[in-house]
């Protein structure tokens, strides 16, 4: 009997441990699910946030896209109307400061002096009257084809050095307003000039973009239209401008690039097509001179006037036939 009390006694902290493990069990049983709702509500809230974050970043990507996809109709729709162009941004284009009196005074001069050469030549009113036609109306527009190409060949190849004159101001923090007017000083004509026009159309109240809008109606070309898109979609959208044109310069270069090649690889193409073409002028030109009486048959007899209208004929459709095969858009 007196062994009872010690055996108890000696039993008491394992008992206490079993009562402290069970209430601990039953602490865990009752809040673990507390704890878990809690894990999956934070869970939960993540989730609706992270979506909601997502929904508002496509949301604004949306946007952009909208607003770069109106500004891109925008300007083509514009693009498709400055193709019709007038006298005056015709004289603009091939650089020339003629007012449009002067143009039709030109033109009307140039008609009369063919026409009176031809008749004079020839002793023929209706070989007279054509020639008048001719130069008073072919030959202008030609002289401005040639002029407005060559001004925007040369436009083409100093635009990716003006670009990068704009890109490094910007990178240096200056404005892009400024960056034009650098470009507007020290760059070569007729870029100089070009962008003189856009600072000064500034002046004027109008926007960046509606400025340089204009220069895409006086230099209507791929590479001006890149360049207006670009700092379209940068004034309407945002974004990184520097990097923007400094990748419009590299696309301009990798073009004219490209351009060159083209050229010289469709040399001779061009080089066979000339000589096909100037060989039966040349060939009339030399029996002209060493058999007259021969060659004067073309003109003299019906069946001659009806075999140079056929040659005539198809040596145009040949002519423009070899032109389209070598004609290649950049």
């Amino acid at each position: 009997m007196p062994d009872l009390p010690v055996a108890a006694a000696s039993n008491l902290p394992i008992a206490a441990g079993l009562i402290g493990i069970a209430v601990a069990a039953v602490a865990y049983v009752a809040v673990l699910p507390l704890l878990g709702g809690e894990r999956r509500a934070s869970k939960r809230l993540k989730a609706i946030s992270t979506s909601a974050s997502g929904a508002a970043l496509r949301g604004v990507a949306v946007n952009r896209r909208e607003q770069v996809a109106k500004t891109l109709s925008e300007i083509e729709a514009k693009a498709k109307g400055a193709s019709k162009a007038s006298v005056e941004l015709k004289l603009a284009r091939a650089g020339l400061d003629w007012t449009k009196r002067t143009f039709y005074t030109v033109s009307g001069v140039s008609g009369v002096i063919f026409g009176l050469l031809l008749f004079v030549v020839t002793d023929s009113p209706l070989a007279g009257v054509g020639a008048a036609f001719a130069g008073g109306l072919g030959l202008p527009a030609l002289l401005l084809r040639r002029l407005r190409l060559r001004r925007i060949a040369k436009f083409n190849a100093e635009l990716p050095n003006a670009v990068d004159v704009v890109v490094r101001g910007i990178r240096t923090g200056i404005p892009v307003g400024d960056c034009f007017r650098m470009v507007s000083r020290e760059a070569e004509e007729p870029v100089r000039s070009e962008f003189k026009n856009v600072v000064e159309t500034q002046t004027l109240g109008l926007s960046l973009g509606e400025a340089v809008m204009r220069l895409f109606e006086r230099v209507p070309t791929p590479e001006v239209n890149f360049f207006v898109i670009v700092i379209n979609i940068q004034q309407q959208s945002g974004g990184n401008l520097s990097e923007a044109l400094n990748n419009l310069s590299v696309v301009l270069r990798d073009r004219a690039k490209m351009r060159g090649k083209i050229q010289a690889m469709s040399m001779e193409a061009k080089a066979s097509a000339s000589i096909i073409a100037c060989l039966p002028f040349a060939v009339a030109g030399i029996t002209t001179l060493t058999s007259p009486d021969y060659i004067s048959l073309l003109w003299t007899t019906d069946i001659g006037k009806i075999a140079l209208v056929g040659a005539a004929i198809w040596m145009s459709i040949g002519i423009f036939t070899i032109k389209k095969m070598i004609a290649f858009d950049f």
